[in-house]
């Protein structure tokens, strides 16, 4: 049987080849949907990760309550990713801007919208490349724990394993050490790989933000034989992120009012203003010597009132039983326990 022809047409954003053999034709299309072919970042939304059945699944904050995505996209036969992790790293934010206007729409899709009590959180972000961390960030903090400031910015990283979500707990790793800290903060979320990028067009390659706590266990940290920021930065559970992922272009990084409570007592409070490197300069630093890609995370530092920053006879460390709040402007409230 031989080849008598092979013929290839590109359109409407839909690959498809034709053979002809012996008058035998046979199309291949592409698996990809075409409405999955615009890429980009989602725009105007309050993103979230569902713990639904034992799995992670992509959610939307809507007024009509909380979109679960995959279930819309299968009860209005559209595409649409199923998980936070597929939305960032292989930017399908136009789909998903397209099916919660068309679920907003339609009465097909209200199964799919769910009221915000009965869900279970997942960490914002559950599967990012890489979890960059900067230290010493915010002026007041400097001062507080009596640093100077730092000529460029401090970094440290955490791994996938230390992820934890709103209304989680952290099972605080007693056996290996005692002084447990708080550090409330602001978290950068890529939406676009970025390399050598400029100050300028930083934040255009940014997704989202969302309230993070790196947490720590000073003593591992600090009191090790030698300095180990590490292992008392990363133990499992050490980097609650969420409730929510907001997108870029409906936040002013650097001007967000930033707490921390702990049973109900502010512990910090201050605003992003106080950074040292600004959220502009983090990720144009960061790109100059690492690629950043879509879903890394970067938590960007925490401003004064830490327990490592009071006089030591005042320095109460967390304990298990303890409940910590810590909260950023326009990006929700972050909730956990320890135990």
């Amino acid at each position: 049987m031989g080849l008598n022809r092979r013929e290839f047409f590109k359109g409407a954003g839909i690959v498809t080849a034709v053979v002809t053999m012996s008058g035998l034709t046979a199309g291949y299309a592409e698996t990809e949907p075409s409405a999955a072919k615009v890429r980009g970042m989602a725009r105007g939304l309050t993103l979230l990760t569902i713990r639904r059945g034992g799995e992670y699944v992509l959610g939307v904050k809507t007024e009509k309550g909380i979109l679960d995505v995959p279930l819309a996209a299968e009860l209005l036969h559209m595409h649409a990713p199923a998980t936070m992790d597929d939305l960032l790293q292989k930017e399908y934010g136009p789909s998903v801007n397209a099916l919660v206007d068309a679920a907003l729409k339609s009465p097909a899709a209200s199964k799919a919208f769910l009221k915000e009590e009965t869900i279970q959180y997942g960490p914002a972000v559950t599967r990012p490349e890489k979890i960059i961390c900067v230290g010493l960030n915010y002026r007041r903090h400097a001062k507080e724990v009596g640093m100077p400031l730092p000529s460029q910015p401090v970094l440290f990283n955490k791994y996938n394993t230390a992820l934890n979500c709103h209304k989680g707990t952290i099972a605080l790793p007693v056996n290996v050490a005692k002084k447990f800290d708080y550090e409330v903060e602001l978290v950068i979320v890529m939406g676009k790989q970025a390399k050598n990028i400029t100050e300028a067009e930083a934040l255009s390659f940014v997704a989202g933000y969302c309230t993070g706590n790196d947490f720590t266990a000073r003593d591992l940290q600090l009191e090790t034989p030698s300095v180990q920021w590490m292992i008392g930065k990363t133990p499992d559970g050490f980097a609650p992120l969420g409730p929510y992922l907001v997108t870029a272009e409906q936040i002013d990084p650097d001007n967000l009012k930033i707490e921390c409570r702990v049973n109900g007592e502010t512990r910090q409070s201050s605003n992003t203003s106080d950074l040292i490197f600004n959220c502009r300069q983090i990720v144009s630093f960061i790109s100059r010597f690492i690629t950043l890609k879509p879903g890394d995370i970067i938590y960007t530092g925490t401003p004064e009132g830490v327990i490592a920053g009071r006089p030591k006879d005042k320095q109460v460390w967390l304990k298990p039983g303890d409940k910590i709040a810590c909260s950023l402007e326009k990006l929700g409230e972050l909730k956990f326990e320890l135990r």
